[in-house]
């Protein structure tokens, strides 16, 4: 039986960095197993915020990859202020951080490029993929934002070609993520981006979503839509970490049997390690973390003789700075970025786990990929954000650790010193449970499930 075939238009693909790229670089490596052949379109010269040539070996071998150029201006924007290059990963300086020109950017950025800066590609690809689809037997197309410009690729081609099925797949809110309030918008500006993004949500036959919370707002803005969250690829995760007990294949591989593979590694770390992996910028900073640790330092003689706070990944500037002016400077060890294979082992080298959202309410429905390879170690995890995140719904379905507001203080101090209790006597290993339904392979059989 022949596969029917997606196409998938996508910004972010290896050897770009960060978790952006992992989201469709696994669905198109497990796809086939369902029936479906994935063809994904994505730019020729793109301008990334990260790279990882390590995730080029991920690329399925005998993937068609569809090319053509794209425009950017970032590099004259970074000529002109070198802390533009945050853009480009959607970060800003902020408050008191924030320069003339910085300002001056940021209110560029959000009135003059809708929805993005990448917005360039949008008319020549339309007009390609016009006729690539013309001469080639597509099923479904689909698109993945951000940059959200490429949901106006679908958008375009959705208007030439009425009978075409897309989905569009939304990695992250549009105008309800926290940084659009940044931007620094006109009215005008402002309406712009809202009638794109209804346009997109009423247009698309199916909107995804990687959270629950997302997937009601989609719904209630007019779109069809579901939730597909991220997840962790097992045979990822076991490679990586060298884990030869464990089955490689989802099927037999039992939440059981991954925290099994974990647990004589859990306490292997000489010293009880609390770490950050990935890009942590100004907006999701946990100002009331590093002040409760630094507490436990000043007044906990054995808790300073054996933390470390590993850092992972990019690190905002002015983060580090705030960081290593306190009392945690003698108890700092930051990596820089890492390929995501090492990264994975700095996971499995660690005792307890953090993870940042934006502290707005409107964040709650964001699930930072990141949480599900953490899952994937079977490790304890601490989490930051708005009340009733979706977050801390996952943390409590799978035992695997607590969430927090930006408020919380003396509760932070006593989660910590329980699992650095904990951790002394060995006894660190907590038994996850219900995580096996966020591998990537089972992900990837519900999309196929959507898809036919």
């Amino acid at each position: 039986m022949e596969q029917k075939k997606i196409l998938i238009i996508t910004y972010y693909w290896p050897p770009a960095g960060g978790p952006g790229v992992q989201r469709w670089l696994k669905f198109a490596k497990y796809l086939p197993d369902f029936g479906w052949k994935p063809i994904v379109y994505t730019p020729e010269n793109p301008s990334y915020p990260l790279l990882d040539e390590s995730l080029l070996k991920d690329i399925p071998e005998h993937l068609e990859i569809v090319k053509t150029k794209i425009w950017e201006p970032y590099q004259l924007a970074e000529k002109l202020n070198k802390s533009n290059k945050k853009f480009k990963a959607g970060q800003f300086d902020v408050g008191k951080n924030q320069s003339w020109k910085s300002k001056l950017s940021i209110w560029v950025r959000g009135n003059f490029f809708i929805p993005d800066a990448r917005v360039f590609w949008v008319k020549p690809s339309v007009e390609f993929l016009e006729q690539y689809l013309k001469e080639n037997k597509i099923d479904v197309v689909v698109t993945s934002g951000p940059p959200h410009s490429l949901h106006l690729i679908g958008l375009g081609l959705k208007k030439k070609l009425p009978h075409l099925k897309w989905i569009a797949d939304f990695r992250d809110p549009w105008t309800e993520i926290s940084y659009y309030k940044h931007l620094k918008l006109t009215k005008s500006s402002d309406k712009k981006h809202r009638q794109l993004e209804s346009d997109v949500f009423k247009t698309a036959d199916i909107t995804l979503a990687t959270s629950y919370t997302d997937a009601e707002n989609f719904r209630q803005n007019g779109a069809n839509a579901v939730c597909i969250t991220n997840g962790f690829d097992v045979e990822l995760n076991v490679k990586s970490l060298n884990r030869e007990d464990v089955q490689s294949s989802v099927e037999t591989s039992t939440t059981q049997q991954l925290n099994n593979s974990t647990s004589t590694q859990l306490n292997n770390t000489t010293k009880f390690t609390l770490s950050y992996i990935g890009v942590l910028e100004q907006l999701r900073n946990p100002e009331n973390l590093w002040k409760a640790l630094d507490d436990l330092v000043k007044t906990n003689s054995d808790f300073a003789e054996n933390f470390i706070l590993k850092f992972a990944g990019r690190v905002d500037d002015k983060i580090l700075y705030e960081i290593e002016n306190s009392g945690l400077q003698k108890h700092i060890s930051n990596l820089g970025y890492l390929s995501h294979d090492k990264a994975i082992e700095e996971m499995a080298n660690s005792s307890l786990l953090l993870i940042t959202n934006f502290p707005n309410e409107s964040s709650k429905g964001i699930i930072p990929g990141k949480i599900f390879e953490y899952l994937a170690t079977g490790k304890q995890i601490i989490s930051f954000g708005p009340n009733e995140a979706d977050v801390s719904k996952i943390l409590d379905e799978t035992r695997a650790g607590k969430h927090f507001s930006y408020k919380d203080s003396e509760s932070i101090k006593t989660f910590i010193l329980e699992k650095f209790e904990l951790w002394k006597n060995g006894n660190l290993s907590e038994n996850t449970q219900n995580i096996e339904q966020f591998s990537r392979k089972n992900l990837t059989k519900k999309l196929a499930e959507i898809l036919n």
